[in-house]
């Protein structure tokens, strides 16, 4: 007996400040990615289905959009965030170059 079927997983790649194209709303909206993955004894083992959604957190819309478009508002969200991806800041009195600022 052999058991298979597929298990979906869904990531969220960024929150987003879009207006959005059912409520009309300037609101955040997230990026979300979902993969479906084919399974085997219940272990995933190769993604044959990728789709990309913006979804608005004030109605709850939700948009596909094709890889292309999904990659270029990653882009932009990522050089808004000065290419901190998370949109952490860097923590004050810490250099980027592993230097104490504060020494002399």
């Amino acid at each position: 007996m052999i058991i298979f079927g597929t298990r979906g997983y869904l990531y969220q790649l960024a929150v987003l400040t879009l207006v959005c194209g059912w409520c009309g709303n300037p609101a955040a909206h997230t990026l979300r990615k979902r993969v479906t993955k084919f399974t085997l004894f219940f272990v995933p083992l190769f993604p044959f289905s990728t789709k990309y959604a913006t979804q608005c957190t004030f109605c709850g819309g939700e948009q596909k959009i094709p890889k292309e478009q999904a990659e270029q508002l990653l882009a932009q969200h990522v050089a808004a965030q000065d290419g901190n991806p998370c949109g952490q800041t860097q923590q004050p009195g810490y250099a980027q170059d592993g230097q104490n600022p504060y020494q002399h």
